[in-house]
This record gives C-alpha cells, structure tokens and sequence, in this order.
C-alpha cells in the first residue's frame, strides 16, 4: 500500500514535471507567434496612477478629502521639427507653372515652392569597349591596340554594376534570385537563365575568396571574438524530398568590427575547433556546450554572455515574479552602468565596473546560492537560477577586461539577415552553395558595421580585384577602402 508521505512526494514531482512542460510550451508558442522584445518595467512611475492599486473605502476618502491650493509648471509641449530635409546629392528637376490669367501688367514679387520625391526606375545599359587597332602606314611592324580592362568574370557579358546589384539585392534586400530574372523581363525585355545567373554568383565567390580568407586571418589576429551559430536549410542529393539541417557559425572580431560567417554540415565541436585551432585570445559566447570544449584550448579565455543569463529570468517572470523581479532589477543596474562607461576607454571602464559592478555582481551571486536550495530544481525559476549558477565562472570575468562587452548581441545581432534570408529563398542549393551565402553575409555584415554602402563597396571591389595584389588585400575590405574617390 502507498503511504501518504510517498503519495504527496509524487503529486509534487507531477505538479513539478506539469509545470515544466507548461513552460515549455509557452517558450515554443512565443517562439512561434509572440514578440522577441524582453522589456522589464521595474516600477511605476512617480507621476503615473496604478489603475491595479486597491480602491480607497469611502470612509478612508471622506477622512483624507480636504481642500489645497495646488501650483505646478508644465513642460511647453515642442513644436514639431517638420519633415527630414532631403539629401543634398539629389538631383533637382523643376517645373514652373505660371498662373492662367493674363499677367502680362503684373509684376512677380515672389515664388511659392512645393517638392515632391518621384521616382525613377533603374536602367540596364550596354556598355561598349572600342579599341582601335593601328598598324605601320609601310605595311611592316606591329600592330597597335590597347589592352583591355580587368573583367570580375573573364569573357563575362556582366560587368561590377549589374553584379553588385544582383548580390545585394539577394543578401541585404533578400530578393530570391527567379525574382531578379521576373524583373528583367518585365522592366527591360530581357531574359536570363537561372543558370547563367548562378554561375555569375559562383564566379563572383570565386574571385572573392582571397579576402574572405584574408578577413579570416585578421579575425583570428585579434584578441576578442564574439561567436555564434545558426542553421540553415541545404538541399543534398543525399537526402530525397528533404533538406538537410546545416549551420552557419559566426564570428565577429569586436575590436576591428569583421564578421565572418563560416558554413559547416553539423553543429558539432569540429567547425569551431579547426576554425579557431589557432586562435589566441577572448572568446565570448552563450552557454551552449561545444564552446566549453573549445574553451579548454590553451590561449582561449572562456567569457560568458548576461543577456542570455537575463532571458532565463525573464522566461521564468510569469512563474515567480518576485524573484525574476530581484534579477531584472539587477541587470538594469548592471546595463546603466554598462551606459555611463559606453565612451570610456578600456582601461577606465575596467576601473568603473570593478568599482561599481562588481558589487552588485557579488550580491547577485550570493542570492543565485541562497535561492538554489529554496526552488524546484526542475521550475522555470529553477532552471534560471541553475543556468545563472554555471555560467557564472564566465560571465563574472567581464571585470577583468575593459575591452569585454557585457554580452554577445552585437554577433546576435548580425545573424538577423541570415534568418530574413531563409524566409525569402528557403534554402541553399548545396553544401558549396552554403559556404558562398556565408561569403557574401560576411562581406554585407562588415560593410553595416561600419556603415560602407554594400553595393559602392563591391562595385568598387570587384573592378578593382582581378588585378590586385595579394599581399595588398587589406586594402579592399570595407574598413579600408576609398570608395567616394574611385566613385567620383
């Protein structure tokens, strides 16, 4: 017979189990359908009503009801600054409309001015080389004729414009490449294979491959990267009526702002270990468990991520809103620190967060320790507190660098394209064809970084490319190159 004692012990273990699976349910239908912004609200503001405070008795009311003579100021509500001014650079097209009366008597005393923007559709043009070929007048020597210019693609009929714009339209704009060719045809009477568009794509990655390796090495030269991964969907022979499962893991040199997408098959320790194999330095990342293998290298220094740290106490509000409330009130603490120091140098934000962060980093571990063994392990709260408690040897080493950022979103944060990218042309035709997304992603997230206009860049880029030396490479990476003086 079971006792009483056993029965409660497994009323709390369902009750427990129950709750879990609740919230996991609810983590995958916010997934789904609700919004990603994780927004905490410490407090009601001194100036607002709470319309949730409990309703005063009618005795209490007429007790505390008297009459005051009330002064304030107010702000002086602003006037509206009115429309952005538009660009300089664009051109201007006037039009003059007189009136249509007879003003031949009358004397113009000024000019009432109206603008609009319109709009006019891009033009596909055919650029044409002639080069004259002079021979001897007495019939005897050498032919003259000059040389012609470098080509992205040797005997190609598509030149650095047309090919920058298809790429940027594909990987910043999102534009399935059979949308490009619907346009064609329907702008410009032009058709164009799918075929013939792709091996302008693979001829283009192959050009490009030298300084993709070349910001691969400046990443690695570095001393503070932030990594992560995300997957994306691969057509394989291997694999009828499905796709398979591949990912792009990402990584982002803080201090020189180069980011570089790297394709591999699986999720796996291998990606990350052959591409960092020799990399000595700062490696931020989640809590994801491959990273701690990779951690274990001799010269990589393991730090951990607070907003990933954060989210878990945010999931968990819901369940426990006491303790999520103590924890986000700690990490909006942290983020105003993290504001004041934003524009100090490494050296004096590293005094500021040992002088005011530390303190409450402190506090906050004291307090994960002391409610770990007064939570079910298995709740919402639990799991937040136990994650905090792991994660803890690598995130509290924020204080011993000014260089560390307090989390990894500026390498989540360039992953955004790759995820609107899958909802446009779903997939990547092969494993080759993954490896050149990442290529072009890399290139994009670099130009956004430091704010190069993607299609001036690789315009710019490709004429000059084919007849570059290598060993000048650092040149043509978007933090380099002059792209307004060869535009101009």
């Amino acid at each position: 017979m079971v006792s009483r004692e056993e029965l409660i012990a497994e009323n709390k273990a369902i009750k427990a189990q129950n709750a879990s699976l609740k919230f996991q349910l609810e983590q995958l239908q916010k997934m789904v359908y609700g919004a990603k912004r994780e927004r905490f609200v410490p407090a009601t503001a001194d100036n607002q009503l709470n319309i949730f405070s409990e309703p005063e008795s009618e005795e209490q009311t007429e007790l505390e009801s008297t009459t005051e003579e009330v002064s304030y100021t107010r702000k002086k509500k602003k006037k509206h600054r009115g429309r952005n001014a538009f660009p300089d650079h664009l051109p201007v097209e006037e039009q003059v409309i007189e009136p249509e009366e007879d003003t031949t008597d009358m004397v113009c005393i000024g000019q009432e001015v109206s603008d609009t923007v319109e709009y006019t559709p891009a033009s596909l043009y055919i650029h044409r080389i002639i080069r004259p070929k002079y021979a001897p007048k007495q019939g005897e020597g050498e032919i003259k004729i000059a040389s012609l210019p470098g080509k992205p693609i040797d005997k190609g009929i598509a030149g650095s414009s047309l090919l920058a714009w298809i790429l940027v339209s594909k990987f910043v704009d999102h534009m399935p490449f059979y949308r490009m060719r619907q346009r064609f045809k329907r702008e410009y009477g032009w058709e164009v294979s799918s075929s013939t568009i792709n091996d302008w794509f693979v001829a283009v990655c192959t050009l490009l491959r030298p300084l993709y390796d070349h910001m691969r090495e400046k990443i690695l030269e570095s001393g503070y990267i932030q990594a992560d991964e995300s997957h994306i969907k691969v057509q394989d022979n291997k694999k009828e009526k499905t796709t398979h499962r591949g990912f792009q893991w990402v990584y982002h040199g803080v201090e020189e702002k180069l980011i570089l997408f790297h394709y591999r098959k699986g999720r796996g320790k291998h990606g990350p270990k052959e591409f960092l194999r020799d990399y000595q330095g700062w490696l931020q990342v989640d809590g994801y468990g491959v990273y701690d293998k990779i951690g274990a290298q001799k010269g990589i220094d393991l730090m951990g991520c607070h907003v990933h740290v954060r989210r878990k106490f945010y999931e968990a509000k819901e369940y426990d809103q006491k303790r999520a409330k103590h924890a986000l009130e700690v990490y909006r603490q942290l983020y105003d620190i993290e504001t004041q120091c934003r524009n100090m140098s490494s050296e004096q934000r590293h005094e500021y967060r040992n002088e005011h962060s530390r303190p409450i980093l402190e506090g906050f571990k004291k307090w994960l320790d002391e409610e770990a063994v007064r939570v079910l392990p298995k709740s919402p709260m639990g799991n937040a507190i136990r994650y905090a408690i792991r994660q803890w040897h690598k995130t509290i080493r924020v204080l011993e660098d000014g260089r560390l950022e307090m989390d990894n979103n500026l390498v989540e944060n360039k992953i955004r394209p790759l995820a609107l990218g899958r909802k446009n042309y779903l997939f990547a035709g092969s494993h080759d064809a993954a490896q050149r997304i990442a290529m072009m992603y890399s290139f994009f997230a670099t130009c956004k970084a430091h704010e190069v206009n993607p299609y001036e860049w690789l315009k710019v880029t490709l004429d000059k490319i084919p007849d570059h030396p290598v060993n000048r490479l650092n040149e043509l990476l978007p933090t380099k190159i002059a792209i307004k003086e060869e535009s101009a």
